[in-house]
């Protein structure tokens, strides 16, 4: 709820449902995932997001604010995740299907550390963001990693570290990385806002969302320059 430049972004609603509770059910449409846990921080103004997870039966752990890498790692030890797969919460518009292909990819190859499709050159629209990582692999970083805007974002030190773990990218075929997708401004949430009010649900596709766009490209340029944080 404490983002900065969106405060409680993730319960602002689309089509009357909060944004986390489409996260959450479109995520849950991902073959590969055995179990969905919320992540969110032992700050008082994220008492609200418990509550709601209570009421709908989701199963939340609560950490750090800050050190988001302690947070994953406590939960994926609550939860005695092998595996985890990372979904950030402001991202509605989250895909099944490339959920599957990016932890696919990671269980085809037992020596990988870690798979995303956001590493660079990223081609996925910004907002589909999948990470996955083994447990041996957060618990390193958590052990080892010093750098505190590294903690704050969870995976930058394994991601960054290629002579220590082994990572791999998954890429699309087509370069669609100046898409924004993400909920992170207002102009975001505008974006993603017409996109739900057209459908009326949640259970489209990112390919019925690439295909409306095409028909209206100027939806595009509603958040086109907002331009996102980088991780130093």
């Amino acid at each position: 709820m404490g983002s900065t430049r969106l405060p409680g972004k993730v319960l602002m609603k689309l089509i009357g449902e909060p944004i986390l509770a489409h996260v959450i059910k479109r995520t849950s449409r991902a073959k590969t995932i055995s179990n969905i846990v919320v992540a969110t921080t032992v700050n008082q103004m994220d008492n609200v997001i418990v509550q709601f997870c209570q009421e709908n039966g989701w199963l939340c752990f609560r950490g750090n604010e800050q050190d988001v890498l302690d947070r994953y790692y406590k939960a994926a030890v609550e939860y005695q995740a092998d595996v985890i797969v990372r979904i950030t919460s402001d991202c509605p518009l989250i895909e099944p299907e490339i959920i599957d292909r990016v932890v696919g990819e990671y269980l085809e190859n037992p020596s990988l550390d870690y798979v995303s499709n956001t590493l660079d050159p990223r081609t996925f629209p910004r907002g589909l963001d999948v990470e996955v990582v083994s447990f041996e692999a957060l618990r390193c970083a958590w052990e080892e990693d010093n750098n505190y805007e590294w903690r704050e974002h969870v995976t930058p030190y394994i991601y960054r570290n290629p002579d220590k773990f082994s990572v791999k990218g998954v890429k699309h075929g087509e370069d669609l990385s100046y898409m924004r997708w993400t909920v992170d401004t207002i102009e975001d949430f505008r974006f993603v806002s017409t996109i739900y009010n057209h459908f009326r649900h949640n259970n489209f596709s990112w390919m019925d969302v690439l295909t409306l766009l095409k028909q209206h490209p100027e939806w595009i340029e509603i958040n086109r320059g907002i331009e996102q944080k980088e991780i130093p």
